[in-house]
């Protein structure tokens, strides 16, 4: 394998070098810097091919098929051309024809004696398998997708190499771009999502400016309950979902009593379905018992389908649900049974501000099946910043009708304001100076993001 090695004091000049000594066509096997120098090691196309089309050996016939053809009535017919032993894989199917037809000529038949005869379903010979051409196929196939897997390694650490270059050098000339990403990141925001508004971004010279381009564009992509009349004024059935400790029961609680207030508590109903959690039941039992509300408790569809028919009457109907976490297949278990209710059951999916994005990301995938009307932000004031929380819901397209802050019931839930939300996350950064990033920093955590900018949810992200 021809592998050169090009050494140049920048990246423009090290490609040129590539493309005079080995063409446009080079494969790139890596790309660094050493001691301030751009490094490439690339190699002839025509050494690529050489190496996914490598010559195998075929094996000879196996010791059965050279057995069958020393049986005794083929020895008669050893007169008869003799094809060559390396004839190619071509010519076999032709041979084994003309052996196949000079099994049982008449000639032979009338010159065997009779206890020698055989059916001409057990005399003709089964025809020879290609066994070499199927390995070699097999071997061609493993290759070729070894190859693939390698150019596909090689084009993405070079897509985040040449990310980090650009960014580098994009840091001296658009220092607004480096502040909206720093800011960004320090927020909680993902550094996908941070990287696209930064790229984006229009030229500025104040930094204000640039700010409140950014809140301006997360504002507009953020999905939100403009007016509490949505839920409470139209009614119907409600199913607070989530994992366990995201605070379901309280948040049931606190929306069960914003009901009472504006319809009384004779159009409201709760049901909870979760009879695994010790005290479950009670504390809703309680919540109910001073909002004035009957609780009612089911253990799987046939109990929900009965209690929803009998409270069809009910102006809003409001069920707790079962922490399930997203791991867990009775996630799915627990959306079949809400979406087969007979009733239609809007899912409210609680998400706690304190988590990762990354599993706020796998917890919206988790319970996502058959679609969720949208979602409730709990522990907003145990957060130490809320980014995370806004990007997924800015990904996954998921409305948010209100968010709590408290324990208080119902003080503590409040219908979403999309602009105090985004301006409290770049407000709850400054308390997190010790995880922020530094400049030199960003363009790694930029080159990280090669891969994920071709994310489709991203792509949908509205920016201008």
């Amino acid at each position: 394998m021809n592998v050169k090695k090009f050494l140049a004091s920048t990246s423009r000049e090290a490609w040129r070098l590539v493309r005079e000594a080995l063409g446009p066509d080079a494969v790139i096997l890596s790309n660094r810097t050493v001691d301030g120098q751009v490094e490439i090691l690339a190699l002839p196309m025509e050494d690529m091919s050489s190496l996914a089309e490598p010559a195998v050996e075929k094996k000879p016939l196996s010791e059965s098929t050279l057995a069958a053809f020393s049986a005794p009535k083929y020895r008669a017919e050893s007169a008869a051309p003799q094809a060559p032993a390396a004839r190619p894989a071509a010519a076999r199917p032709q041979v084994q024809a003309a052996a196949q037809a000079q099994v049982q000529t008449p000639v032979q038949a009338q010159a065997e004696p009779p206890a020698q005869r055989m059916p001409a379903a057990e005399a003709a010979p089964a025809p020879l398998k290609d066994t070499a051409a199927i390995e070699l196929a097999e071997v061609m196939s493993e290759i070729r997708t070894e190859v693939m897997g390698e150019i596909r390694s090689m084009r993405g650490m070079l897509e985040e190499q040449l990310a980090e270059i650009a960014w580098s050098g994009q840091q001296h000339r658009a220092p607004h771009k480096t502040l909206a990403l720093r800011e960004m990141l320090s927020a909680g925001f993902s550094a996908s999502l941070a990287r696209l508004l930064a790229e984006k971004l229009p030229s500025s010279e104040k930094p204000e400016e640039a700010m409140n381009w950014i809140r301006m564009v997360l504002g507009r992509n953020l999905p939100v309950m403009d007016n509490e009349r949505d839920l409470l004024e139209k009614g119907g059935v409600y199913a607070l979902v989530g994992p366990t400790g995201v605070g379901k029961t309280t948040t049931t609680a606190k929306l069960a009593a914003r009901c009472v207030m504006k319809h009384g508590a004779g159009q409201l109903a709760l049901i909870t379905t979760d009879g695994y959690r010790i005290g479950a039941y009670e504390q809703l039992r309680i919540y109910g018992k001073i909002l004035g509300v009957m609780v009612h408790s089911v253990k799987d569809e046939t109990d929900l389908r009965i209690a929803l028919d009998e409270l069809k009457n009910k102006h809003i109907v409001l069920i707790d649900t079962v922490g399930v976490g997203q791991r867990d297949k009775m996630v799915a278990e627990q959306v079949a049974m809400l979406q087969g209710a007979g009733t239609e059951v809007k899912r409210l999916l609680c998400m706690s501000a304190t988590a990762t994005g990354e599993t706020l990301n796998e917890v919206v995938r988790s319970y996502l099946g058959g679609g969720l009307a949208g979602c409730i932000v709990t522990k907003l004031d145990e957060a130490a910043t809320i980014g995370n929380v806004l990007d997924v819901v800015i990904r996954q397209k998921l409305k948010v009708y209100y968010v709590a802050n408290g324990q208080r019931v119902p003080e503590d839930l409040h219908v979403v304001n999309r602009n105090y939300l985004v301006d409290r996350a770049f407000k709850l950064k400054r308390e997190t100076a010790a995880y922020q990033l530094k400049d030199e920093e960003l363009p790694l955590v930029v080159a990280n993001t090669a891969r994920a900018m071709n994310d489709k949810a991203l792509r949908e992200v509205k920016v201008g």
